[in-house]
C-alpha cells in the first residue's frame, strides 16, 4: 500500500510538471515575439504569431519529449542542484535547435532571427525558475511556520558541507537552518557555499558561535583525522552547542553524505588518535575453519570477541560463562545474525576442574580466548579471596586443560592494572600472565596475554557511570583531579586480541600502544558538555577520593619485560621474563588452596609471588 501511494504521488507530481511545462514553453514562444516588438501587443505582426501559433503543438511535444528524455521528470526537485540545471540548460539548447530546424528548414516557417535566441533563452528561465522556485518556497515556508528551530554552523566547506547545507535547505530531519561555515582554507574565507558564507577558521568558531547565536555545529570532514576531529572538537565544546559529526570518508565515496548520516559526537571522538587496524587475512589463517571457545563470552570483551570471530567463519563458537542472562543475550544475537552458524553456549565456572575438563575434551576447541575474569577493582578489594579463585585458580585449570586436551593457541585477556599492582584485581591478573609464561615453556600450545587499558563503554567502566550520573541531573563523581587513564575502544580491544592469536609464537604479552592517558575529570567534563551542559554550572563534579587500590595512573610495561615492535606498529611486545615455572606453579596451587580455605592473609602470599604488589593499607 505503502508503495502504490509513493507511485501515485510519483505519477501525479509528472503530470503535473508536464502540464506546467506546455504552459510555459507556449508562454516562451510568444514572449519572444512580445519581447522583440518592445512589449507591445499591438504592434506584433498577425502573420508572425499565426506562424508561432501553427507550430506550438509540434514544438510541445517535441520540447516534452527531449525534458524527459533528460529526465526532468524523474528529479526530486527538492533536492536540485548543479545537475539538475545543467540538464535543464542542455535540454532548453537542445529543443531550441530542434526548433530551429523546425521551423526554419522543414516547414518554411517564417519568423524573427532574433525568436529563435529568445524563445530558448525564455524556455530556460521558466522552466529552471519553476523548479528552483519550488526549493525556495519550500525554505521560505518552513521558516514562516516557525519549524526553523535550531541555529547551525558547519565546519568543513568542502563537498561534504556543501552536501549538509543543500539537505538541510530542504530536509525534514533537521528543524533548522545553516547561519554560517567554518573551513581552514584562507582562500574560502568570505566566501559563499549553498548562500552559506564562510566567517572564519576554526580559531573563530567561538566567537562566531556567539555572535550568530548558534545553537547546533555540524562537523563535515570526513576526510580529517582523528587527532584533527579532536583538536576542532575541544575548540567546539567551549561553546554550549549541540554537536554532531559526519562519520568518515567513505560516506563521500559511496556518496552517503546526508543529514541522516550525521551521528552524535561520542566522547571515543576525544581519544585524538586514529583506530588500531589490523591484518584481517592474518587473523582469517588461524580462526576460518576453526573450533573457537570463548570464556566469559556473555561480557563486554568476551561477547564483541564472539561477534568478531564470527566473520571469520569459524567451524564451531563455544561460548562458556557463569552468568545465563548474558550467554542468553549473546547467543540469541549471533543466532539472529548468523542463523547457519554452529554456536553453542554453556553455563559453566572457569574455576570447576572437571567441568572445564569435560568442555575441551568433548568439543577439542583449537584456539581459547580467556576472558572470564573478576575485574571490578573496589569489590575485589572488599573479597580479595574471590579474585583468586576465579582469576588466578581459573586461569590456571584452564590452561592445564588447553595443554591437556592439545589446543593450539591460547590468548588471555589481560590488563594495565596487572602491571606494578597495587589491588589484588590487579596482583591477579599479573599471576595470570605468569601462569600463561610458565605453561608456555613445558607445552606445545602457543599461551599468549594481551594486556590494554580501560575499555570505553565496558561493564562497569566509568563512561556507563557518567552517563548514568548526567541523566540523574549529577552530580558527576570523580575521585581524584590529578588520576589520569589510558582508554580504548571495545572493537579495538578486540582486534587486540585477535591479532596476537596471529603474532603468538608463545609466551609473549601484548601491548597497545594507547597514545596519551586521559584525565578523568576531563574525561567527565567532555562527557557532560558533549551531553548539552555546563560542567560547574548545569552539572557539578565532585570528588571522592582515590578508592581502595587505586592509584594515580596505570603502566603498560615493567621495567625488566623491555619491548619489541610487531609488523602492526601500535602494538608490542613485552618479553617473557624468566621464572622457575615448577617452583611457580606449585606457588600458585597453594595460594588457590589458601583461598579456598578463605585466609585471611591472601595479599600477603599474593605479594611473595608477584613481589611488585604493593598493599594497600
Amino acid at each position: 500500500m505503502k508503495k502504490y501511494i509513493i507511485d501515485k504521488r510519483l505519477y501525479i507530481r509528472r503530470i503535473f510538471l508536464i502540464i506546467l511545462d506546455v504552459i510555459l514553453i507556449n508562454i516562451a514562444s510568444f514572449s519572444a515575439l512580445f519581447f522583440r516588438f518592445d512589449f507591445k501587443l499591438s504592434t506584433i505582426p498577425t502573420y508572425y504569431a499565426e506562424a508561432v501559433l501553427s507550430y506550438t503543438i509540434l514544438n510541445t511535444i517535441v520540447t516534452i519529449i527531449v525534458f524527459a528524455l533528460f529526465r526532468l521528470y524523474n528529479s526530486l526537485w527538492k533536492y536540485a542542484g548543479i545537475d539538475e540545471l545543467v540538464n535543464i540548460m542542455f535540454a532548453c539548447a537542445i529543443s531550441g535547435g530542434l526548433q530551429i530546424l523546425g521551423m526554419h528548414f522543414i516547414f518554411y516557417i517564417h519568423v524573427p532571427r532574433s525568436y529563435f535566441p529568445l524563445s530558448t533563452l525564455f524556455t530556460l528561465v521558466y522552466i529552471i525558475f519553476s523548479r528552483f522556485f519550488y526549493r525556495y518556497a519550500r525554505r521560505v515556508s518552513r521558516r514562516s511556520l516557525g519549524i526553523t528551530s535550531s541555529r547551525i554552523m558547519i565546519i568543513g566547506a568542502g563537498e561534504a558541507g556543501s552536501a549538509i547545507i543543500r539537505e538541510i535547505a530542504v530536509s525534514g530531519y533537521v528543524k533548522g537552518s545553516v547561519i554560517c561555515a567554518i573551513d581552514d582554507n584562507k582562500e574560502k574565507l568570505g566566501s559563499y557555499i549553498q548562500g552559506i558564507k564562510v566567517v572564519g577558521d576554526r580559531t573563530s568558531i567561538v566567537v562566531e558561535a556567539e555572535k550568530h547565536e548558534i545553537t547546533d555545529i555540524f562537523i563535515a570532514i570526513p576526510s580529517a583525522s582523528r587527532k584533527e576531529i579532536k583538536e576542532i572538537l575541544e575548540i567546539c565544546k567551549e561553546t554550549d552547542c549541540v554537536l554532531k559529526i559526519l562519520p568518515g570518508m567513505y560516506q563521500l565515496i559511496n556518496e552517503e553524505v546526508s543529514v541522516t548520516r550525521l551521528r552524535n559526537v561520542e566522547i571515543e571522538d576525544l581519544l585524538g588518535r586514529e583506530p588500531v587496524k589490523i591484518d584481517m587475512e592474518e587473523i582469517l589463517h588461524y580462526v576460518s575453519g576453526k573450533v573457537i571457545m570463548v570464556t566469559g563470552g556473555g561480557g563486554s570483551i568476551g561477547s564483541e570477541l564472539c561477534r568478531q570471530i564470527v566473520k571469520h567463519n569459524p567451524r564451531q563458537l563455544i561460548i562458556v560463562d557463569i552468568y545465563e542472562n548474558n550467554a542468553y543475550i549473546i547467543q540469541q544475537e549471533l543466532k539472529s545474525e548468523y542463523p547457519d552458524l554452529d554456536v553453542v553456549v554453556l553455563i559453566a565456572s572457569v574455576r570447576n576442574t572437571i567441568r572445564i575438563n569435560r568442555i575441551l575434551e568433548r568439543y577439542k576447541p583449537n584456539v581459547v580466548y580467556h576472558a572470564a575474569a573478576h575485574k571490578h577493582v573496589p569489590l575485589m578489594e572488599d573479597s580479595p579471596n574471590e579474585a583468586i579463585k576465579n582469576n588466578v585458580g581459573g586461569t590456571l585449570k584452564l590452561a592445564l586443560a588447553a595443554d591437556l586436551y592439545g589446543v593450539e593457541k591460547f590468548i588471555l585477556i589481560s590488563t594495565d592494572k596487572a602491571v606494578n599492582p597495587t589491588n589484588i584485581m590487579g596482583a591477579s591478573k599479573r599471576i595470570c600472565e605468569l601462569i600463561i609464561q610458565a605453561v608456555n615453556k613445558r607445552s606445545k600450545t602457543e599461551f599468549v596475554a594481551v594486556r590494554f587499558g580501560n575499555v570505553l563503554g565496558s561493564n562497569g567502566s566509568v563512561i556507563p557511570l557518567f552517563k548514568e550520573q548526567i541523566m540523574r541531573g549529577g552530580p558527576v563523581t570523580v575521585t581524584h583531579p590529578d588520576i589520569i587513564r589510558y582508554f580504548m575502544t571495545i572493537p579495538e580491544a578486540v582486534s587486540l586480541v585477535l591479532q596476537a592469536g596471529a603474532y603468538a609464537k608463545g609466551g609473549e604479552i601484548f601491548i597497545l600502544d594507547m597514545g596519551e592517558p586521559i584525565k578523568i575529570v576531563k574525561l567527565a567534563e567532555n562527557l557532560i558538555r558533549l551531553s548539552g551542559y555546563e560542567p560547574g554550572r548545569d552539572i557539578t563534579i565532585e570528588f571522592t577520593g582515590l578508592r581502595p587500590g587505586e592509584k594515580l595512573y596505570e603502566e603498560m610495561l615493567m621495567d625488566e619485560e623491555g619491548l619489541q615492535d610487531t609488523d602492526n606498529k601500535l602494538i608490542h611486545i613485552g618479553k617473557p621474563i624468566d621464572i622457575d615455572e615448577e617452583a611457580f606453579l606449585k606457588e600458585v596451587e597453594s595460594l588457590d588452596k589458601a583461598a579456598k580455605d578463605e585466609t585471611e592473609d591472601i595479599r600477603q602470599l599474593v605479594k611473595k609471588i608477584v613481589p611488585s604488589y604493593k598493599i594497600n593499607e
